[in-house]
């Protein structure tokens, strides 16, 4: 476990380095963002997005509907999570509301698969020490 908390450490720094000088990498058009119109393109977007963000919720309602950590690779969710914040920023840039909504609501999914399976992990230690102690 200390290992996956070192990676994840890494992982997070890795994405919290700031960039300095790169004037490209600002979003600009903000307000295009909250323009009420949307083009074909928009639309396919958002219809292809509902696929991949919630392709990881079977897993988590499994999880949770069982109460157990059994059969979960939290790396997997925490790896797609941090990837997803750089969607978010990808789609900030591009100013694409797809790419920005399906993306923050993957890494919300994501990141509640790996707090729900460090809680069950955390439950099922304690659940096996109280049966040692017994």
């Amino acid at each position: 476990m200390d290992r996956f908390n070192g990676l994840t450490l890494a992982v997070l720094f890795m994405t919290l380095i700031r960039v300095e000088g790169c004037q490209d990498l600002v979003p600009h058009d903000t307000h295009s963002l909250l323009m009420p119109t949307f083009q074909r393109s928009e639309i396919l977007g958002f219809v292809a997005g509902f696929g991949t963000t919630f392709a990881a919720v079977p897993d988590l309602v499994a999880m949770l509907r069982r109460r157990s950590s059994a059969g979960i690779n939290p790396r997997m969710a925490a790896i797609m999570g941090v990837f997803q914040v750089f969607w978010v920023y990808y789609g900030l840039l591009i100013v694409s509301r797809p790419v920005i909504a399906w993306n923050l609501v993957a890494v919300f999914i994501n990141f509640l698969s790996v707090g729900a399976y460090m809680h069950f992990v955390r439950k099922e230690k304690a659940n096996r020490e109280g049966a040692l102690e017994s």
